[in-house]
């Protein structure tokens, strides 16, 4: 194990429980600048003319990148257990809908 990996391990998080039931998020806008990414969570529910912002996270460009790094990972790890995730064929070899693009924006 490297010194990484230990500094990691020893890492202690706290979970507020006003936090620990998360927040449903079914669309999402991501946007950046030259020193930030800012990834909005929001809720669009049937009959409502607009989505909710529920959540937003700033990070650094390699903090994103590390993420993205993260995400594919625990993907893989989650097909390796559950099967493949099934994607609807409107949205087969692009990002999921409604996720936005646009911009200054990136794909979700």
């Amino acid at each position: 194990m490297n010194e990484n990996e230990q500094k990691q391990q020893g890492l202690q998080i706290e979970l507020a429980p006003d936090k620990a039931q998360g927040e449903y998020a079914n669309f999402a806008i991501i946007t950046h600048s030259s020193s930030e990414f800012i990834l909005d969570f929001a809720r669009m529910l049937p009959g409502l003319p607009k989505a909710q912002v529920r959540s937003r996270v700033i990070l650094a460009p390699e903090h994103a990148k590390r993420l993205l790094a993260a995400l594919q990972e625990n993907i893989m790890r989650y097909e390796r257990t559950f099967g493949s995730i099934k994607m609807p064929e409107a949205q087969q070899g692009r990002t999921i809908a409604p996720f936005n693009v646009g911009g200054n924006k990136g794909e979700a």
